[in-house]
């Protein structure tokens, strides 16, 4: 216990590295979700290729040669990344790619007729997409995008093997540190805590976007009931 106590301030940056990392991973992986999960169920073929080619790209590829490739092969074009830089850029496109067949396959769980009666009453393209389709693919799509950000913060131990000074690797540091100098490993108490920070870490998001999903599923309700409102006022007034 001594020794946690004696690391906490090395433990701490890592800490923090770890959620800088996270943070930023899960935003740019949001985004490209949604942008290429659109394009993926778009009606212009040309974006539907492109989505489908990054997605297939990156899903097919393991994840740590992905991080490798970016890191390493970044350089040969001109492109020289920090081991932070090709990390973040790495599991962005890796989980932009899982991220967007999870978009795609909440907006094709939308019935076909939806979209036929939002352009009868003459909306435009994105409107449908906005204001009918987008509200309604958000409740099938936020329990998988639960276990993609979860699945994005473990990821983020990946980090240590291309050297950046995350919370595993600050571990994997203070392990070896007190191997070589006292002569015995703490492995197990020093990973057994990093597996409870990680715990504990995920279970806060999950418990976050299950109410955020319970808030959802009210919203999407009284959202559905007033549209079918106004829908039937119109109608009634088109027919005086």
């Amino acid at each position: 216990m001594d020794l946690l106590v004696d690391s906490s301030g090395l433990f701490f940056d890592g800490l923090v590295w770890t959620f800088k990392l996270a943070l930023l991973t899960l935003f740019f992986a949001t985004a490209i979700s949604m942008i290429v999960g659109v394009m993926s169920v778009t009606g212009l073929r040309l974006l539907r290729a492109v989505a489908l080619i990054y997605v297939e790209f990156f899903r097919d590829i393991p994840l740590l040669v992905s991080l490798f490739f970016v890191y390493f092969g970044a350089p040969l074009i001109g492109i020289p990344l920090d081991p932070f830089a090709a990390s973040a850029a790495t599991l962005s496109l890796w989980g932009g790619a899982n991220g967007a067949e999870i978009v795609r396959g909440g907006f094709n769980s939308i019935p076909q007729h939806q979209r036929t009666s939002a352009a009868a009453l003459g909306l435009k393209p994105w409107e449908i997409y906005w204001f009918v389709l987008a509200p309604q693919a958000l409740l099938p799509i936020i329990p998988p995008f639960t276990g993609l950000f979860t699945l994005l913060i473990q990821s983020t131990s990946l980090a240590a093997l291309i050297g950046v000074p995350e919370f595993f690797r600050i571990a994997q540091i203070v392990v070896e540190r007190t191997t070589m100098i006292e002569g015995h490993s703490p492995a197990f108490l020093v990973f057994g805590v990093v597996l409870l920070v990680y715990y504990a870490i995920c279970s806060v998001l999950n418990l976050g976007t299950r109410k955020l999903e319970q808030y959802m599923h009210t919203r999407t309700a009284r959202t559905v009931v007033s549209a079918e409102v106004q829908i039937i006022d119109r109608r009634a007034e088109e027919s005086v």
